[in-house]
């Protein structure tokens, strides 16, 4: 599954516990009718991948949604779910820096006239 939005916030890379589980949260705003903010954690190593990005970055973001059960102290079953991305895409079209402008270019010349037209079809 994906999500496409806009990045609202990226959160600090968490460690909990002496294994080193890592966690970091991204929250990306939908681009729809009715937008929606949607809390994102990337866990251990993909913790890294958002490193390169930024508040404001329009991204795609692959994911898995995980869900799991607990049961209470009073024996009741309680259920949680979470939104787990595991890629993130810039889907920001930034201009290619090192091209000179299309003015600077000179047109091609007529490569037509001088070819011969020797083909069998």
């Amino acid at each position: 599954m994906e999500v496409i939005g806009k990045i609202k916030l990226i959160g600090e890379t968490q460690t909990f516990g002496s294994n080193g589980f890592r966690k970091r949260e991204l929250v990306v705003t939908t681009d729809e009718q009715y937008p929606q903010m949607l809390m994102i954690e990337f866990i251990q190593d993909k913790v890294d991948l958002l490193n390169s990005y930024s508040v404001g970055q329009d991204v795609k973001v692959s994911i898995n949604l995980r869900g799991r059960e607990w049961i209470n102290p009073q024996g009741e079953a309680k259920y949680f779910n979470s939104i787990q991305g595991w890629r993130i895409e810039n889907l920001s079209q930034a201009a290619p820096q090192d091209l000179p402008p299309a003015g600077q270019f000179e047109p091609a010349p007529d490569l037509m006239s001088d070819e011969p037209d020797d083909l069998p079809f």
